[in-house]
């Protein structure tokens, strides 16, 4: 197996969970459905968070909530434009590497994630 950035960063720093916090920021902010449907459709391009709204059928409260969640993360940033503010992707090329690399994650166990009794489809709820 390769070496990944994740094992040269645990080797650097040492390991223990501390180390591993702001990977499992990213990921928790990744977690919501709603925030990866926002990153999706930043994929095409600018978007107002009217735009998202139409797209979403969601409340303007709850997209702006998420937008504000993934701007905190770094995951996104705004610039304004008259009244409005356009929604962009910061690191696109990231951003996508990481999300096809959790498509074939799930691919290569099958989407057995999704019957998990603590994270999956429908847990907790």
């Amino acid at each position: 197996m390769l070496p990944t950035d994740l094992d040269r960063m645990t080797a650097e720093r040492g390991a223990g969970p501390d180390t591993l916090e702001p990977a499992a920021a990213l990921f928790h902010s990744l977690s919501d459905p709603t925030r990866l449907t926002i990153l999706q459709h930043l994929t095409a391009g600018e978007h107002r968070v009217r735009d998202l709204t139409e797209h979403l059928g969601l409340a303007q409260s709850t997209v702006s909530a998420h937008l504000a969640c993934l701007k905190d993360c770094g995951l996104v940033d705004s610039r304004p434009q008259g009244r409005a503010s356009l929604y962009s992707l910061t690191t696109d090329r990231q951003l996508l590497a990481l999300l096809a690399a959790a498509e074939d994650l799930l691919s290569a166990t099958g989407y057995a994630v999704t019957l998990c009794p603590t994270y999956g489809i429908g847990a907790g709820k």
